[in-house]
């Protein structure tokens, strides 16, 4: 995964990228994604009783083994992670895009 890959919520939200991202490590020509990244959602329309609910993040659980990239497990298209409210209730898994792109590069 990259800083710009396709992340939403599974209520229809969208998520993007903030924070930490491997300097000097590009996939498709952006930032590789670590485990350090948290999304922030917006855009999700999920309610509980007719109260809006909404999930405000997507944070990942990268495995132990694998990738690293600064020390940081790189995310992957299979890195688990889970979409929360404000409050951090969990409120189902994210949504990845397939990737479609160019590869990795290191700069």
């Amino acid at each position: 995964m990259h800083t710009g890959t396709a992340v939403g919520c599974p209520h229809g939200g969208r998520a993007s990228a903030a924070g930490a991202d491997a300097h000097g490590v590009l996939v498709d020509g952006l930032p590789a994604a670590t485990g350090a990244l948290v999304h922030t959602v917006t855009g999700c329309r999920h309610t509980v009783d007719g109260v809006p609910v909404p999930c405000t993040t997507v944070r990942w659980t990268p495995r132990g083994s694998g990738v690293t990239a600064d020390g940081k497990p790189l995310l992957l298209e299979d890195t688990p992670g889970m979409c929360f409210t404000a409050r951090l209730v969990p409120q189902g898994q994210p949504l990845v895009a397939p990737a479609t792109g160019k590869g990795v590069a290191c700069g």
